[in-house]
């Protein structure tokens, strides 16, 4: 048992982007406490403090650099002194041997993997507290199922995937928590509806022309969750995002995981799940957050009205093979996060918008003419967001995103001064008392 005076958890907030704001989200909708830090917090020695440092999505390449060595070097001692690590997605990926190694797991190369499916899919699952309290369900793309008390259950309740990769495990010493089951119809493979391609000519004509892994069923029993131990601590990686807006078991789970790992327990009359008026703040007090608000929302309805993309749920698109979605997804959802605060920012915050919107106005304009050239580009042939042999569209493309598929180019210089802004005005520090639901 870890000392009483370790605060519960603490949320690494670096390099996650929109996936951080997801998870921020779940977990303050579902009362877990956590504390917000940044890299340079880990490498002044603050997990100490802590019984849990719990990682979310991102790109774990950009987040080991971040950290660097001394941060990579505080996490080891952090775990191997008894402290508790959970990652979901890119913050599972940051824990592996191609991150800060605290699993003996490799991710799987890109040509070996599904390496872009997304949606609901099934989880074959294996006893363990984290599966407690599952409520049943009856829809019939998600079967019912035995509810869970202490024990664990004997069929595969949904959850969400967003793009994940995958595990490569040769250690015995691992356990696999969860492995995939069946996708379910409404999920995608790239920009395939899952259900449209098994209903009608299959997957094999559509990876020849794809040139990558699309069906589903290659995800059949991998690892989807899994626990192992480094030095003293326990660690807890996640392919599936059980803070997944309005999904009632990821939020169970989420509890689970709480009082598990950080030894907090949540007691909530019922599960809470993330809902649409949670999800982004809405707000037009400030002059400047305005424009940059019309300005994102303006790239978002070009790209809908063209047929390039529509919203999954309220954070996260669905786009076209051919352009880039996530990006212009994650800076819609943190500038209109951002712009509930605007009575809140700092005078330091509000010159910043000024750097922001020098940014930002340039950064749509060139966006929208990049997707006109790339959606006419489209019905002359086939592209991906990075192969393409209209040389104006390479040149905006490397000077918007970069050269490689995380984030990148000018997008990169913008979106890290949305988050440093959003970051300070976020609440830093997450009690769940305040969330407490009333007692039945």
């Amino acid at each position: 048992m870890k000392s009483s005076k370790l605060k519960p958890a603490v949320f690494l907030w670096d390099e996650s982007f929109l996936w951080g704001l997801m998870a921020y989200k779940a977990l303050k909708a579902n009362g877990l406490p956590f504390e917000l830090i940044r890299a340079e917090d880990v490498k002044k020695g603050c997990l100490k403090n802590y019984a849990m440092l719990f990682v979310p999505g991102g790109w774990a390449s950009n987040k080991l650099k971040t950290l660097g060595d001394k941060g990579a070097v505080e996490i080891k001692k952090f775990v191997s002194n008894g402290g508790n690590y959970l990652g979901f997605c890119g913050g599972a990926g940051l824990a592996t041997l191609d991150g800060i190694g605290l699993l003996n797991i490799k991710r799987k190369p890109t040509k070996e993997r599904v390496p872009s499916f997304s949606g609901r899919i099934h989880l074959n699952i294996n006893e363990h507290p984290i599966w407690n309290g599952l409520v049943e369900s009856s829809n019939e793309t998600n079967p019912p199922f035995t509810k869970v008390g202490r024990g664990g259950i004997n069929s595969s309740p949904v959850f969400h995937a967003w793009w994940p990769s995958q595990f490569l495990i040769n250690d015995k010493k691992i356990k696999n928590l969860a492995v995939y089951g069946n996708a379910l119809p409404d999920s995608f493979s790239s920009d395939l509806n899952v259900g449209d391609v098994e209903g009608s000519s299959g997957w094999k004509e559509f990876e020849k022309i794809y040139g990558i892994n699309l069906d589903p069923k290659r995800l059949l029993n991998e690892p989807a969750v899994v626990e192992g131990k480094f030095g003293r601590g326990r660690v807890i990686l996640s392919l599936i995002h059980f803070d997944t807006s309005d999904d009632v078991n990821g939020a169970r789970v989420l509890k689970n995981l709480w009082e598990y790992l950080a030894e907090s327990s949540v007691k909530v009359s019922k599960c809470q799940s993330v809902k649409d008026s949670d999800t982004l703040i809405l707000g037009h007090s400030d002059t400047v957050l305005s424009e940059l608000e019309s300005a994102v929302t303006d790239l978002i309805s070009l790209g809908i009205r063209n047929f390039l993309w529509f919203w999954r749920n309220p954070m996260l698109l669905q786009w076209r093979r051919g352009v880039r979605g996530l990006e212009y997804c994650t800076l819609y959802v943190m500038i209109k996060e951002l712009s509930g605060f605007s009575g809140q920012l700092s005078a330091v915050d509000k010159e910043e918008l000024q750097s922001i919107k020098k940014l930002l106005i340039p950064f749509t304009e060139k966006a929208k003419h990049l997707l006109i050239l790339e959606r006419h580009t489209m019905q002359n042939g086939h592209i991906t967001y990075e192969r393409c042999n209209n040389p104006a569209i390479q040149k905006i493309r490397i000077e918007l995103f970069g050269d490689s598929k995380s984030h990148g180019g000018l997008f990169k210089s913008l979106i890290d001064e949305v988050d440093a802004i959003l970051f300070s005005s976020l609440p830093a520090s997450i009690s769940h008392e305040a969330f407490l639901a009333p007692s039945p």
